[in-house]
């Protein structure tokens, strides 16, 4: 996804990529030249939930990925909430289960999206009911689970290796590009 800031926050004055001396020396940004606003293009903060229900891993299907691609839960954190807050958010939000516990992960770089992804397992309970968003979903045994070689797979095959279980990694949008073609 390539998105580029084109106009100032503060006065809608076009911008253009200007050099200004920072803490670390001379930085190309884009910036303001009318009111010196500056463009930081600072990554996002992505919650992602490895979510536990009934012994198993909670993997949903997106509605905008192919019928074979299942992945984390995630989600934006908001303004004035903390990750905790915002991952118990999430997973209540998109799945209709309530988190009695979390433990942080770790935090993984997802630079394609400019995004920052901050790892969460959770334990949760309640009854599975998907969000809009989310066409379905596997509960799977954390042995067979399959990792994928970025962002969330990265942090879900940190939480099998301290489980025990060495992980086992696919690409699955190759793999369905592979197929589309086969």
């Amino acid at each position: 996804m390539q998105y580029e800031t084109r106009f100032c926050s503060h006065c809608a004055t076009p911008l253009q990529w200007l050099t200004v001396a920072e803490d670390g020396g001379d930085v190309q940004r884009l910036r303001c030249a009318a009111c010196g606003w500056t463009h930081w293009n600072n990554p996002t903060p992505v919650l992602a939930a490895i979510v536990e229900h009934e012994g198993r891993v909670l993997l949903a299907r997106n509605a905008a990925w192919p019928e074979k691609v299942f992945g984390l839960i995630t989600g934006f954190m908001e303004a004035g909430e903390s990750p905790e807050q915002g991952i118990a958010r999430e997973v209540l939000e998109e799945t209709g289960l309530v988190v009695q516990s979390h433990q942080l992960i770790g935090a993984y770089e997802f630079l394609r999206m400019n995004q920052v992804i901050i790892a969460y397992h959770v334990e949760a309970t309640g009854q599975v009911r998907l969000s809009p968003e989310l066409l379905e979903y596997r509960l799977v045994a954390p042995e067979k689970v399959q990792c994928w070689p970025a962002g969330t797979g990265q942090a879900l095959a940190t939480w099998l290796r301290s489980r025990g279980h060495e992980p086992e990694f696919i690409d699955f949008w190759r793999r369905d590009e592979n197929a589309a073609t086969a």
